[in-house]
């Protein structure tokens, strides 16, 4: 039987999913500038809410069971994915790698039989997802998401474009970093414990999710294909505030004046340096976290190669991540038995459905402690984790990344958690048949 903590923390955790589908309501009370203005706007960023209520509980825990133990609970947590999202975010969101991201993307776009306006939008839900297998989904979420940010998303309008965009963006980062063994979350917790490497990871996950990443993107290219070719994106709704603000933003920044010159190649160089050693120490926050300070030191230097570092977001990213590591460090009491009583099958479906209330790695982890699996009981429990990574903002650890990026070009500056999940449907379906292959041929 659970004790009392678990299950108020089990509460808690609800309480929490149960916000996050709230936000939008919080975002239109902000936008009113009421007298408690700032505190709908504070209750309406997602990337604090799970940080909230994870405060709310160390806080009943201190007065249930003493200031001691709130503190021995959080001493035990591990903290470092939250720390390397941080990390990762700020350099991958650099000036210098940006470009470089963008004239690999637009060569890659010049190789496709297709018109330019097409092949570069398929290459960035394309290929950038897929490259999150070497440089980790939260360098390729990030990534992708700035690109489609200055892209597209900055354009007035076509709030359903946007989604069925933002859709597909998570669940091919979900899926795309499976390719190896270190770079997507959900398979780094348990790769070890399994005995997977990246041979293995390349042979049994990597062509599907190849297959999927493909296919998600270029289903919504050819549906897409009439607003990207004629630039019809953001002729409707040129009223909205937030929408309309982006477009001056973007509009200013692309003026003469504001022009600069582009960053030197031994720049990008030396920040690829500084975003392969934050990769290479992933595990390790000494390393990576003095890496980052150094990084900071050396762009603050060379400013005007620069855009202002994403520190802000990055930090409200950590901030969201490890509340979301406090909540669910206690909801052992109950996934752990409900997903060893499932068979492969069901397992595959339950896992998919579990990741939308609950961080994809945290549920891979908590089924590597069942004792007494099958292999294919391992690969139906990674594979539905990973497949439904792109359903709901807290489903998978990069995700909270694209959405502090994008949210500001949507209506009333807030993502709908419910209109992600449908928007978010289709890819995963495909990315479901996918996975499930191996059992439909045999």
């Amino acid at each position: 039987m659970p004790g009392i903590i678990e299950l108020v923390a089990t509460i808690l955790f609800a309480v929490a999913i149960i916000h996050t589908f709230s936000v939008p309501v919080f975002a239109r009370l902000a936008n009113r500038n009421g007298p408690h203005a700032g505190l709908w706007h504070l209750l309406g960023e997602v990337e604090a809410v799970f940080g909230v209520w994870a405060f709310v509980l160390i806080v009943i825990m201190a007065l249930l069971a003493g200031t001691h133990d709130a503190v021995a609970y959080l001493d035990s947590r591990n903290f470092t994915e939250p720390a390397f999202v941080f990390a990762i975010m700020v350099v991958a969101a650099s000036r210098p790698i940006l470009e470089l991201v963008n004239m690999t993307v637009r060569g890659a776009a010049r190789l496709l039989p297709m018109r330019r306006e097409l092949s570069t939008f398929f290459v960035t839900l394309a290929l950038v997802p897929l490259a999150g297998s070497f440089i980790t989904e939260p360098a390729a979420m990030t990534l992708a998401a700035l690109l489609l940010r200055d892209g597209y998303f900055y354009r007035q309008g076509q709030a359903g474009f946007k989604y069925l965009t933002l859709g597909v963006l998570f669940v091919n980062i979900s899926i795309g970093g499976v390719l190896t063994a270190y770079a997507a979350p959900p398979v780094l917790m348990v790769a070890s414990t399994f005995g997977w490497d990246t041979a293995y990871m390349a042979s049994h996950f990597g062509w599907r999710a190849i297959a999927a990443v493909l296919i998600n993107a270029a289903l919504l290219t050819f549906v897409c294909r009439q607003f990207l070719v004629d630039g019809s994106i953001g002729r409707e709704n040129a009223n909205d505030p937030v929408t309309a603000t982006a477009e001056k933003a973007k509009d200013a920044d692309a003026s003469p004046a504001k022009r600069r010159t582009p960053v030197p190649f031994v720049v990008m160089a030396i920040h690829v340096m500084f975003l392969a050693g934050i990769v290479l120490g992933a595990h390790h926050p000494t390393v990576f976290l003095g890496l980052l300070l150094l990084f900071i030191g050396y762009a603050h230097a060379y400013a005007r190669h620069q855009n202002p570092l994403l520190i802000k977001e990055g930090l409200l990213v950590g901030f969201f991540l490890a509340g979301l590591v406090v909540l669910g460090g206690l909801q052992k009491w109950w996934l752990q038995d409900l997903l060893g009583s499932l068979s492969p099958t069901v397992l595959f479906w339950g896992a998919t459905a579990l990741t939308a209330i609950t961080d994809n790695a945290a549920l891979t982890y908590l089924g590597s402690l069942v004792e007494g699996t099958s292999e294919h009981w391992r690969y139906m429990l990674v594979a539905g984790a990973v497949t439904g990574g792109g359903l709901t903002v807290i489903a998978n650890a990069p995700n909270p990344a694209g959405f502090s990026i994008l949210k500001g070009y949507f209506p009333d500056g807030a993502i709908s958690p419910l209109k992600l999940i449908l928007s978010a449907l289709v890819p995963t379906l495909v990315a479901a048949i996918m996975f499930l292959l191996p059992d439909i041929f045999a």
